[in-house]
């Protein structure tokens, strides 16, 4: 707390968030009667592609670019919400915009100190770990009493760095896992899960979050398969690393596009003959941010959609990454028009939509999906979700 901060002042502060709990950040609203009843939702995150990149006619990843589309949806107007990686993906389950740490990609695992409450469920402060009071996604599906898991690829190969379930820091270390290893290129900035206290201090997580080698077993029936599969692939798998000439992967292999869409060939498949996605599942193919090879460069994209809010702990010139930043993509408003591929037996095949959507949409999407209030930006009243752009008028 600032030193200037009245004691009455400090009071009301600790009164509100220990109430946020009950009253709630989400605005309580049932799903959509014109969405489908989707049953599964399958996110996929890459990493730091622009659409062009991925999707022009010269692109290394015909798999995703060409092959996939065709069977499902491609939104060729969906924005990353900031730069660096790691905001993106909290945006993702929780509906909060960015701050410095972790526009910054939170080198140190710090908790976030709360200095007050914003509109729209935004928590005022800084750094790396929310407090037990912001909520989540998961925190949502849990209460529901619906099912969720992430799987994270090559989490725990290294034990010495993190474990197997539910991996991260020591709170108040350096993150070890932001530089990849041979035998382990596990990034816990890629694994949101891991930001947020009402998850890592709850008794599931180890449960709950776990490595990738157990989705398998998991999309055998429809029973054992969650209502929302998160999966995030290693530094190489998900394109971060790697793919540009001279440049490979901590373990060699050649990294970029070109590795993702390896990693989509092997995965999509599985579940896409799964019986829980045949019933009635969503697979959504994204990437978190566009590419940005240097934050200063002021052809950097940081373009965003949706009337993207800056939320209340972005102010122009704060020093991110060495850069003074203008917003929450640093050199800009957003992260990047990156695209995304939806496939689902309720979206008609080669549909294409120039719709805008970010990833606050998604969110919002998820939550109408199963019926849950909105969290953060995710409950804009002028933020629309996926809808009948992508989605067959009359079901299958």
């Amino acid at each position: 707390m600032p030193p200037f901060l009245l004691r009455t002042g400090f009071l009301l502060a600790v009164l509100w968030l220990a109430l946020w709990p009950a009253l709630g950040p989400a605005t309580v609203q049932a799903a959509s009667p014109s969405l489908p009843p989707v049953g599964h939702v399958f996110v996929i995150m890459l990493e730091n592609k622009t659409y062009s990149e991925t999707f022009g006619p010269a692109s290394p990843a015909p798999y995703l670019s060409r092959e996939l589309p065709a069977k499902g949806a491609l939104l060729s107007r969906f924005y990353g919400v900031a730069h660096f990686s790691l905001p993106n993906y909290i945006a993702l389950i929780s509906g909060q915009a960015p701050n410095p740490d972790t526009q910054d990609d939170c080198e140190t695992y710090t908790d976030f100190v709360t200095t007050g409450l914003g509109a729209d469920g935004q928590v005022i402060g800084r750094g790396c770990v929310y407090p037990a009071s912001v909520p989540t996604l998961a925190d949502q599906l849990s209460a529901a009493g619906r099912s969720w898991k992430a799987y994270l690829e090559d989490m725990g190969n290294d034990p010495a760095r993190e474990s197997p379930r539910c991996g991260h820091p020591p709170l108040g270390a350096a993150d070890r896992t932001q530089v990849a290893a041979p035998n382990d290129q596990y990034a816990a900035r890629h694994n949101p899960f891991v930001y947020f206290h009402s998850i890592i201090d709850g008794p599931d997580c180890a449960a709950r979050v776990v490595a990738l080698p157990a989705l398998s077993d998991d999309l055998r029936s429809a029973a054992t398969t969650p209502e929302f599969v998160y999966i995030a692939p290693n530094l190489c798998h998900d394109g971060h690393d790697g793919g540009r000439p001279g440049v490979l992967c901590a373990n060699g292999e050649p990294g970029g596009l070109a590795s993702a869409d390896a990693f989509l060939r092997l995965w999509v498949p599985r579940i896409l003959a799964a019986p829980a996605f045949q019933k009635d599942g969503l697979l959504v193919i994204t990437f978190d941010e566009a590419d940005v090879p240097e934050i200063g460069d002021p052809g950097a994209d940081a373009s965003a959609c949706c009337g993207e809010l800056p939320g209340p702990n972005v102010q122009p010139g704060q020093m991110i990454g060495g850069v003074a930043s203008r917003g929450p993509g640093i050199a800009g408003p957003g992260g990047g028009r990156i695209g995304a591929v939806v496939l689902s037996p309720f979206v008609r095949p080669g549909t294409r939509s120039s719709q805008p959507y970010n990833h606050y949409s998604l969110l919002r999407t998820i939550e109408d999906l199963f019926g849950l209030g909105y969290l953060g930006y995710a409950g804009r009243p002028d933020l629309r979700p996926f809808g009948s752009d992508l989605f067959r008028s009359s079901g299958r």
